[in-house]
């Protein structure tokens, strides 16, 4: 579904990306760690065009998603994507926030979308917070909003940039179980996430990002019980004894 051709990004003389050639399959769930600054998040921002490219192809579908005179918005109205920060309409309802789309870009009638948005909020555990704003929700209830308002455009592809690192620690188990759901049902999914737990239990496979590259690829378990890549092995050392680490490293 998604193919990665020897990608390449640059920030000025910084390189983000380098020569990322990677695919991933209809019905995968693929999560991409490794640490701060490693590109995992410029990578996952290149699959729906917030990111330009320097060098290399990306393909979804087997279309070239960053060639001269792709219609952009249409384009990104068929990939859902949940940003750390929420990115709801504070002036709208919960509901409002999962019609608009559908009506003004699938054009469904009111009555339609409204049905949709209820269906989703219901799944997402908030069908009684459908007339509240954003502002009187928590911060895993306005994650939870975000995916229902994703899932009303029903996208083939749902992309995750570190969903849960914006919450606080209880609220971060809400959002991974409607993660996890969507994950049994089969939705392809992209996910940037720090939440190791969720990687080892919903992936397909693991991608292991350092310094713009992808250094390792593997099934959860191999990943967590024998990463082959040096870099791989010492992240998750740090991850599994961060105060160990800071002792040893003064």
């Amino acid at each position: 579904m998604i193919q990665f051709d020897k990608v390449n990004k640059w920030y000025g003389s910084y390189q983000a990306l380098v020569e990322v050639s990677e695919q991933i399959a209809e019905g995968e769930v693929v999560v991409v760690c490794g640490p701060s600054g490693s590109g995992k998040s410029t990578l996952i921002r290149t699959l729906n065009r917030l990111e330009p490219i320097q060098g290399g192809r990306i393909l979804i579908k087997g279309e070239d998603i960053h060639r001269k005179g792709l219609d952009v918005n249409e384009f990104r109205s068929h990939i859902g994507f949940v940003f750390q920060q929420f990115n709801l309409f504070p002036h709208l309802s919960v509901l409002d926030n999962c019609t608009l789309a559908p009506m003004r870009l699938r054009g469904l009638s009111r009555e339609q979308a409204r049905e949709r948005a209820h269906a989703l909020l219901q799944r997402v555990g908030l069908a009684h917070k459908a007339d509240a704003l954003p502002a009187q929700l928590s911060g895993g209830q306005q994650q939870r909003v975000a995916i229902a308002r994703a899932l009303a455009m029903q996208p083939p592809l749902m992309l995750f940039d570190e969903p849960t690192s914006a919450l606080d620690p209880e609220m971060v188990g809400e959002v991974l179980l409607v993660m996890r759901d969507l994950a049994a049902e089969g939705m392809t999914m992209v996910c940037v996430s720090h939440e190791m737990g969720f990687a080892a239990e919903v992936a397909d496979r693991v991608l292991f990002m350092d310094q713009g590259r992808v250094l390792e690829r593997a099934t959860p378990q191999d990943f967590f019980n024998r990463p082959q890549h040096p870099r791989a092995q010492q992240f998750l050392a740090d991850i599994r004894s961060p105060f160990a680490h800071q002792l040893e490293n003064g």
